[in-house]
């Protein structure tokens, strides 16, 4: 399938909404994020466009909890997973999978992908932005967390919803986003303690990932690093 011309995308992406403003209208739109985490996007998407509304869903009730303590106008949480979202059909103009699709169990990615053409009005879009299994961030956080399955399934999920679902792709991209972490306290908690997901860390795991992240550490123990990432935006099409 051949892409639309798009205009040239940065190769380093210090804030994704400003690409993700580059690429589809964000202006007095519906748009709604799946698997939103604390929804740092969101809130600054509704800081630049008041006049725009967001439904934020999330299934970790620890961070939902935090998000419903943490109230914006135009934006509302709601705990749901993305294989089934309570919204009505074609009800949203924008919906947001960012480093999400992976964390959805493998079977129910399908599914998910359904549910995001269901609640998407024809010539909406799908935006999923997605960690590419590579880079020297990518070998410490497989130390403890090895998502190469997951985030392999969560492209071939895309690539299978593209070929039999109501898509057209519109554009793919690939960038750098720059990650820093103060010290490895604040990465182990970051990175390895996450409230969604038990990562089994015991004394010895923590050990060994500190001692491959103390060499990559500046002076101060601080890390700066980049992750590559990989952008695939949809156009869900009007029924025939």
């Amino acid at each position: 399938m051949t892409l639309a011309p798009v205009p040239a995308l940065p190769p380093i992406v210090d804030d994704e909404l400003d690409l993700l403003a580059s690429l589809v209208p964000l202006a007095g739109q519906h748009v709604v994020e799946l698997g939103c985490g604390a929804a740092a996007l969101l809130r600054a998407l509704l800081r630049r466009h008041a006049d725009s509304r967001a439904t934020a869903c999330e299934v970790d009730a620890r961070q939902h909890a935090k998000n419903l303590a943490a109230p914006q106008p135009g934006l509302d949480f709601v705990a749901a997973g993305a294989q089934a979202v309570p919204l009505p059909d074609a009800s949203a103009d924008l919906v947001l999978m960012l480093k999400s699709l992976h964390h959805v169990p493998v079977p129910l990615m399908a599914q998910a992908l359904g549910e995001a053409a269901r609640i998407l009005r024809p010539g909406g879009h799908l935006y999923v932005s997605e960690p590419v299994y590579a880079g020297p961030l990518n070998e410490l956080i497989r130390l403890f967390n090895d998502e190469g399955v997951v985030r392999a399934a969560a492209q071939a999920a895309v690539d299978t919803a593209l070929r039999d679902g109501p898509w057209q792709a519109v554009v793919e991209h690939r960038f750098e986003t720059p990650v820093r972490f103060d010290s490895f306290a604040q990465f182990e908690q970051r990175m390895m303690r996450p409230t969604f997901a038990d990562h089994g860390i015991d004394e010895a795991k923590l050990a060994r990932v500190a001692a491959v992240y103390a060499p990559m550490a500046a002076a101060d123990g601080s890390l700066a690093l980049t992750r590559p990432m990989h952008v695939r935006l949809l156009r869900r099409v009007a029924p025939a």
